[in-house]
């Protein structure tokens, strides 16, 4: 008799029972959460509670290599340690009882602890998690049961009625005569539980997707909406887009715009719910609701946003229209105290930022922002409402689904970021980006197009020079700069000869800062050096 139905018997079976089990329990977890408590999915609350964990290396690391997807492969990667534990369990089962059914209440009881310990977590966080493991457990503790017996227990010696082979996954029939046709029916017959067992748990999991009304139904109301008309009205200078293929669109695409935050899963808040308080180091505490903060004057103002993870050249920076109203003049309302320099503001989810008093008080368009491009927020960028402050790197400034700005004092109080090793204050530092022609691109000899973007929020461009290989720098044309709050696209004829080439970009502030070449990672504060790009020319 071959080895390999023993081996399979013995260790890939148990292993199916154990992976069939968890994916129930996923499932279970997933309609359970709509059910019972939409913002607590197993998935959800688990991989929040790693990115609160994980150190700030862990998390660059995840940016530099998935980018805007970094989410995605966490989930896939949290999908995948999932399934080798359960095949783990269903080993531990079949061979060492109960262990099997411990590995799996611990795998929900890490669920129950992530779900209780999130911000604003209902009192019945807890259920889907809980109900998981029992479901998990029920099912694993079902499926050993039908196991071929090889598979779980240690295989006999030579004696009557047995496989002279030890280890053999025949099995005696009626006169006592082990048969491996009957062992094989074994095998198709738990399969085929096992098999049945995980599609109950995907059509649970997809039936736990479908009920996520919440979402849907803040994405309903977020498609009725019409914002009222800005009383004053940003416009984008015609000059300002210099059309040339390969170069990025002074104002993103909202689909286009980058997203970085600690939401695993986007927060689904109802506007007619939401409300933002004041309060803290002032003279009066100040409430506002969605209703309120329409009603209010709303202004129309152009902001790159950019985040401290992008690196030299990177594409985490976007441009857009946003419509809210200045921060400025709320807390002009609450009057802070006199001692305060810091304002932290907290999102829905538990996320807090730390921004200077200052900048939410002088004349920049730090606003709350209800819209963007001509439309709401996107859910995914903060809907309904969000923090737009230039100048600032977005882990001290830009707070999605915004519920509270406490003001406070740097040395009293912390933020998520800072509380992680990164800089109190995070203002954007002045750089440049060379989007055409791509690096390792191959252009003819002769007149190629170089352009890109360049960026210095709330202080302005000045210029932007390129140097190819180690010659000189020389000049590019910028377009029509829309403000200072933005970036501003630029080319540079370059009379290309033939050969490999290297690019570099530099910009100059408005204020006369030449953009440094000192090459500096993005902790703490954010990345420096000077992009360039080689190019092929023929």
């Amino acid at each position: 008799m071959s080895q390999k139905p023993r081996r399979t018997a013995r260790w890939l079976l148990p292993a199916v029972a154990g992976v069939a089990s968890v994916v129930v329990a996923a499932g279970v977890g997933e309609l359970a959460a709509a059910v019972l408590a939409s913002a607590s999915s197993p998935f959800a609350v688990v991989g929040s509670m790693m990115i609160d964990l994980a150190p700030p290396w862990a998390k660059d690391a995840a940016i530099a290599l998935f980018g805007t997807d970094d989410k995605a492969a966490l989930l896939v990667g949290i999908a995948l340690v999932l399934l080798v534990i359960a095949a783990v369990a269903g080993v531990l089962e079949a061979r060492r009882p109960p262990w099997g059914q411990v590995v799996i209440w611990a795998i929900g009881a890490v669920g129950v602890l992530a779900a209780v310990t999130r911000a604003n977590a209902s009192m019945l966080a807890f259920a889907p998690s809980a109900l998981a493991a029992i479901a998990g457990v029920i099912t694993l503790r079902l499926l050993v049961r039908r196991l071929p017996a090889a598979a779980t227990a240690p295989n006999p010696g030579p004696g009557p009625g047995t496989d002279p082979d030890p280890g053999s996954t025949t099995r005696a029939d009626a006169t006592g005569t082990t048969t491996p046709a009957a062992t094989a029916f074994d095998r198709r017959r738990f399969l085929g539980w096992a098999g049945g067992a995980a599609a109950i748990g995907v059509l649970a999991a997809v039936g736990g997707y479908a009920m996520q009304a919440g979402s849907r139904a803040v994405t309903a109301v977020r498609d009725a909406i019409t914002l009222p008309k800005p009383t004053a009205a940003a416009s984008v200078p015609q000059g300002a887009e210099l059309g040339i293929d390969g170069l990025s669109p002074v104002v993103t695409p909202n689909a286009q715009f980058y997203r970085i935050d600690t939401a695993l899963a986007v927060p689904a808040v109802e506007p007619a719910d939401w409300s933002l308080r004041i309060h803290g180091d002032v003279e009066q505490e100040v409430t506002l609701t969605w209703d309120e903060l329409l009603a209010l004057p709303l202004e129309e103002s152009v902001t790159t946003l950019a985040c401290v993870s992008n690196e030299v050249g990177g594409g985490l920076i976007g441009n857009a229209v946003w419509l809210g109203y200045p921060i400025r003049e709320l807390l002009a309302r609450a009057v802070p105290g006199s001692d305060a320099d810091m304002v932290l503001s907290r999102s829905i989810d538990g996320f807090t930022a730390s921004t200077p008093l200052e900048v939410l008080q002088d004349d920049r368009n730090a606003i709350l922002a209800v819209g963007m491009n001509g439309e709401p927020l996107p859910s995914e960028h903060g809907f309904p409402v969000r923090m737009v402050v230039p100048g600032l790197y977005g882990y001290v400034s830009a707070t999605k689904w915004v519920t509270e700005l406490e003001v406070t004092r740097f040395d009293a109080a912390s933020a998520y970021w800072t509380d992680r090793g990164w800089s109190e204050h995070g203002p954007i530092k002045l750089s440049s980006r060379i989007d055409v022609p791509r690096s390792g691109q191959g252009v003819s000899a002769g007149q190629v197009v170089v352009a890109g973007v360049a960026w210095h929020q709330h202080v302005g461009i000045e210029a932007v020079d390129v140097q190819v290989d180690d010659g000189g720098w020389q000049p590019a044309t910028l377009a029509t700069a829309i403000s200072d709050d933005t970036w501003v696209q630029w080319r540079f004829d370059w009379d290309a000869e033939p050969g490999s080439h290297v690019l570099r970009v530099r910009a100059t502030g408005a204020d006369g800062e030449v953009q440094t070449s000192k090459e500096q990672g993005v902790v703490p504060d954010g990345a420096t050096g000077l992009h360039e790009r080689t190019v092929s020319v023929s």
